[in-house]
């Protein structure tokens, strides 16, 4: 017979509520622990930049460590109480008494296990005195003494207490439960209902509802789905966009608008500050333009405080200037959405889901909105990404004698005509636009187009996935004391040089008098300096790639000739001590012989080890190929990081990474070849991989595109040059097995004369 008994005591409940609480706890502290404090190299320190917005912007960050050091504060104080709630829970777990103990009747009577019947009497006898209840003692314990006496001395209760643990025979089984009598009475009934009630019935829908109804509004990388579609209809409506129209599509997201987002803030006093703003960029925002949403008031807004902060224009610091921020923080984001949704559309083309889709152009300008943006600057002034460069200095560098308008050209001056240029500088402020300088990304890329599923890897036919391994390297700029000559081992491609040469160029027309008296019509003379200068500079080339394989040859054919020489006197040595004297004609006939075997033996063994290098070569190419296979698998595996170089943004409220876009073009065509894949972890190198189908048979030239969503002009766009082969003919499986009727007669006869007979043939019996 078994009984049901709840925890009167406790001690059962105790032990559930701890091991409970310790399934909590343990995860519960793993993630509220406070990270630890990274502290600052202190190098770092002294190479970055220490403008007036970098130290502004430092202020402001280190002005909202406050907030975070407090909540870090109530998490430790919550953890501390957390397990300190857990220890007392433990300490009184541990100091409850067992209900259940098992019966010793030896231990009672406080005797050995070997203890005879006599020994046992006298024990018996000894206790009893001091706890009979007549002499003060205790009641229960006198009647556990009298069992166990009966249990050792009377055969009856000694074979009970062996058989079923007790003097008394059976018992009946008692199964406790681990929850408080306190639960189940009747008397509390009603508020234990009320309590599972409230749980299960109002909080958990609320909470499941709250953030289920928050969850549907936003895609997965946290952008408003009406947002979504908003750019995914104005896009698609205008396939060929240019900055301004990019930047009004911006600035209708939703985010930017009160009731679907409670963190905008509309304040009474935009109705005053707001409209002198207005008045400023009315040229370029679009006043007149009714088009929903962009003639909304939230609309105009964002639109006027973003072309602000791309002019770097000063606004309240308590009101605009908050607004202007939020804005900014938000746009990498929804950039970020709207390349997403024109990649979209161009995939739904391939697959004629749409009837048009964007052209190249329209979505590079929609990636050349997160520089500008980040770095409050437009797309043809990128020397102001650089610390304490404004509009005069601008002016200074973009005269008719320096034209010096890109980063790079700046940063291969020679130093004393860059330091003369920002002569109006401090030491300080100098050093400070070096270290910038030193900052900036400096890529390089290898592509290897590939078909992975083909046995002639090497060879693309028409119709064939190619995959294209894109191998990225990222360098910083170092500027050294005169760089006035490039290090040929440091150009990165022809097009750099051929631009810098085109620079020079044209800083030597402008500078010689010569130049300004012949004026010709300049689209001709460029025209020939331009072809000039590549064929100079080609000549110089070939020239130079002569010499090296002419100098290698040399060499090589010394090398040769001085072993085959050797050999050929050796052998003249063996021959004249075996011969002693003889005739000048015989000698001369025997010494041309072993000439020509010496040599073909040269030759052929040259053969030999040439065509066991390249075995060995091949088989050595065959397995990095394949273990780099594996590791590329591998590392799809591995969680993406997000953690790259931190950029150089004073005018972005917030800590930035470098992220880049990568992607195939064909720009005769103004199409994209593969979808732009962002690449969040380029520290040195990075290897990726992009897919598409081959065109037809034929040459094509594409373009590797790798751009910056952080900096201007550092992107990276370098010519792919491949031959397309024609599709290989499928074989016609079936024709295999036509066979001419003397074929068959003749397979029957054979057949005739085997004795066993195939699966085939026994089915075909059958």
């Amino acid at each position: 017979m078994a009984q049901f008994e709840y925890d009167e005591s406790g001690g059962t409940s105790l032990y559930f509520l701890v091991s409970f609480y310790a399934l909590v706890l343990f995860p519960l502290t793993y993630y509220l622990w406070p990270s630890k404090k990274e502290k600052e190299d202190p190098e770092k320190l002294k190479t970055q930049c220490q403008c007036d917005p970098c130290e502004s912007k430092r202020e402001k960050l280190k002005a909202a460590k406050p907030a975070q050091r407090i909540k870090n504060i109530l998490k430790w104080f919550f953890v501390f109480l957390a397990w300190a709630l857990f220890i007392f829970l433990a300490i009184k777990a541990s100091q409850v008494e067992r209900d259940h103990i098992d019966y010793d009747p030896y231990e009672i009577l406080q005797v050995d296990r070997g203890a005879t019947q006599q020994e046992i009497k006298r024990q018996y006898r000894t206790l009893s005195r001091v706890m009979h209840p007549d002499k003060g003692g205790d009641p229960e314990e006198f009647v556990k003494l009298t069992k166990a006496h009966a249990a050792l001395t009377n055969e009856e209760s000694r074979k009970n207490w062996e058989e079923y643990g007790n003097p008394d025979g059976p018992q009946a089984i008692n199964f406790g439960i681990a929850l408080p009598s306190w639960i189940v009475d009747q008397e509390n009934s009603v508020w234990v209902l009320a309590a599972y009630g409230l749980a299960f019935m109002v909080i958990l829908p609320i909470v499941v509802g709250t953030w289920w109804y928050r969850s549907i509004k936003y895609s997965a990388v946290e952008v408003l789905l009406d947002t979504s579609q908003l750019f995914l209809h104005f896009i698609y409506k205008t396939p060929c966009m240019n900055l301004k129209r990019a930047l009004m599509i911006l600035s209708g997201a939703f985010e930017f608008e009160k009731s679907h987002n409670s963190e905008v803030q509309n304040r009474p006093s935009d109705n005053e500050e707001l409209p002198p703003l207005v008045r400023e960029f009315s040229g370029d925002i679009g006043m007149k333009n009714k088009q929903r949403p962009f003639c909304y008031p939230y609309s105009i807004k964002a639109r006027t405080l973003l072309y602000a902060h791309l002019a770097r224009v000063p606004l309240p610091p308590e009101t605009l200037e908050q607004d202007s921020l939020y804005i900014v923080k938000k746009c990498p984001q929804l950039i970020q959405e709207m390349v997403n949704t024109a990649s979209q559309l161009v995939a739904w083309q391939k697959f004629n889901r749409v009837q048009k889709e964007p052209r190249l152009e329209s979505i590079e300008n929609l990636m050349k909105l997160s520089p500008m943006v980040i770095q409050a600057a437009w797309e043809k002034t990128p020397l102001l990404q650089l610390a304490h460069f404004n509009e005069e200095t601008l002016r200074m560098c973009t005269s008719k004698r320096r034209n010096v308008k890109t980063l790079g050209h700046f940063m291969r001056m020679k130093d004393s005509d860059r330091r003369h240029i920002l002569r109006h500088l401090q030491e300080t402020q100098y050093q400070n636009v070096l270290n910038v300088c030193a900052q900036l990304p400096q890529l390089d890329a290898e592509v290897t187009l590939e078909v992975l599923d083909d046995e002639d890897k090497a060879t693309i036919t028409a119709g064939a996935v190619v995959t294209a391994t894109v191998m990225l390297y990222r360098n910083s700029y170092t500027i050294s004391v005169d760089s006035s000559m490039l290090d040929p081992d440091n150009v990165p491609a022809i097009e750099d040089l051929n631009n810098d040469v085109k620079e020079i160029k044209e800083e030597d027309k402008t500078d010689s008098p010569v130049a300004n008296k012949n004026k010709h019509k300049a689209w001709e003379k460029q025209k020939k300096k331009s072809k000039g200068k590549k064929a100079k500079n080609k000549k110089q080339m070939e020239q130079a790639k002569k010499k090296a394989n002419k100098a290698k040859s040399q060499q090589e054919s010394a090398e040769q000739n001085h072993v085959e020489d050797g050999a050929v006197q050796e052998v003249k040595e063996a021959k004249e001590d075996g011969s002693g004297e003889s005739g000048g004609s015989e000698s001369d006939d025997e010494q041309e012989e072993t000439t020509q075997e010496v040599q073909a033996k040269n030759s052929g063994s040259d053969d030999e080890s040439a065509n066991s290098d390249s075995n060995v070569d091949n088989e050595e190419d065959e397995w990095e190929r394949l273990q780099s296979g594996i590791t590329r698998k591998e590392k799809v595996l591995e969680g993406k990081s997000k953690d790259s170089h931190e950029v150089h943004c004073p005018y972005f409220p917030d800590v930035k990474q470098e992220w880049w876009w990568v992607y195939l073009a064909d720009r005769k065509s103004h199409r994209l070849v593969t979808l732009p894949q962002m690449v969040y972890d380029l520290k040195e190198e990075k290897e990726i991989q992009l897919q598409f189908t081959a065109p037809p048979k034929g040459n094509y030239q594409f373009q590797l595109c790798v751009r910056s969503d952080s900096y201007l002009d550092m992107d990276l766009i370098k010519p792919v040059k491949f031959d397309v082969k024609e599709a290989k003919k499928m074989v016609d499986v079936d024709k295999q097995w036509d066979l001419s009727e003397d074929e068959e007669d003749k397979g029957e006869a054979e057949d005739s004369d085997v004795d066993y007979t195939t699966d085939d043939e026994g089915s075909d019996e059958e």
